[in-house]
């Protein structure tokens, strides 16, 4: 998190464990709201390189999916917490490295700790054969 200067005030990387990316982007959105707010922000600008999280939470696109529509009335919410304003941004993932380190940092202390014994699924079979010719 920046300041109105750009200086960075605060930072969050935690593992949630295994979850798709657009529930973690949620969570992410939630963690940086939640502590924006207890820092007292007035105001907030949520920067994302998720296109569906900024999509939705501007309200262009609608969430149809369950467990996201529980989690974006739960942004939705905080963002009353903001009197001054919210805008949200869209930022290409290459404009976007330190939330990506940040993440990454979160993903493996998870797998240092309460994740340690994760192993990923198999892959899916193929649904069709593949052209030999």
């Amino acid at each position: 998190m920046q300041d109105p200067d750009g200086r960075e005030v605060a930072s969050v990387a935690r593992g949630i464990g295994v979850a798709t990316n657009n529930v973690a982007e949620y969570m992410a959105a939630i963690e940086g709201l939640e502590r924006a707010a207890d820092l007292g922000a007035r105001s907030i600008q949520v920067r994302s390189d998720s296109k569906l999280l900024i999509e939705q939470l501007s309200g262009r696109w609608r969430v149809k999916n369950p467990t996201l529509i529980k989690l974006h009335e739960r942004v939705r919410a905080l963002l009353n917490r903001f009197p001054s304003g919210v805008s949200f941004e869209h930022v290409p993932r290459e404009l976007n490295r330190e939330a990506d380190r940040l993440a990454n940092r979160g993903v493996d202390e998870w797998l240092a700790g309460p994740g340690k014994g994760y192993r990923a699924p198999d892959p899916s079979p193929a649904l069709f054969e593949q052209d030999s010719s």
